[in-house]
């Protein structure tokens, strides 16, 4: 994507969603965490339908804590490698009441330092929680900065750096929401939907199709 599109690019994903959010559920910087913890390699829908029953009872460390292993599991079983998820859930849980008063960090350091909490999790709380600039490369935005050029990258960190040099300032805050979006449902990885998008003019890879 040439540098000149890129500006335009995100215009036009901010015009059409002025404000993107998360398609997590959550009402609080402790439950966006976990729902984050829990959406590994699962659906948003799915973690949604579990977080729903789950909250509703321990929507904070020490209540999460009192519910326990086999407590959490119950509500979470329907989300795959909820064995795990159960387990680093509640020692980040542990974590947060024993060096955090309870309360999620506002730093890279101190959220990856808690089990199950990599740097793509990091940056989707300090991004959808506290409003920094980062960008937390899933599978849709991989794909997305991929086909489209915006940034292209063979890893994940790589695509992520590339996009914090490309992305105009104005647009950064938001920007990974616009990707995910419009890769989960416009730039989808089996049969992109060119014909219905809407910055297909400034796009590598529709341009290629065309020549």
């Amino acid at each position: 994507m040439k540098k000149e599109h890129i500006a335009p690019f995100f215009a036009t994903l901010a015009a059409a969603n002025p404000q993107p959010v998360t398609e997590l559920v959550y009402t609080s910087v402790f439950e966006l965490l976990t729902a984050v913890l829990l959406s590994a390699q699962a659906t948003d829908v799915s973690v949604n339908k579990a977080t729903r029953g789950l909250f509703a009872v321990a929507n904070t460390p020490q209540r999460m804590l009192a519910l326990g292993t086999e407590g959490v599991e119950a509500h979470i079983k329907t989300i795959g490698l909820f064995h795990s998820k159960a387990k680093h859930l509640l020692q980040t849980c542990q974590m947060l009441v024993a060096q955090h008063g309870g309360q999620v960090p506002r730093t890279r350091e101190a959220l990856e330092a808690l089990p199950g909490v990599g740097r793509k999790t990091a940056n989707v709380v300090l991004n959808s929680a506290f409003g920094e600039p980062t960008m937390a490369v899933d599978t849709h935005i991989f794909r997305v900065s991929n086909r489209t050029g915006l940034a292209p990258g063979k890893t994940p960190l790589a695509v992520e750096l590339g996009l914090l040099k490309r992305v105009p300032p104005a647009y950064q805050v938001d920007a990974h929401h616009w990707l995910i979006l419009h890769g989960r449902y416009v730039c989808k990885a089996r049969q992109p939907d060119c014909t219905h998008c809407q910055v297909s003019a400034f796009c590598d890879f529709e341009r290629h199709k065309r020549t």
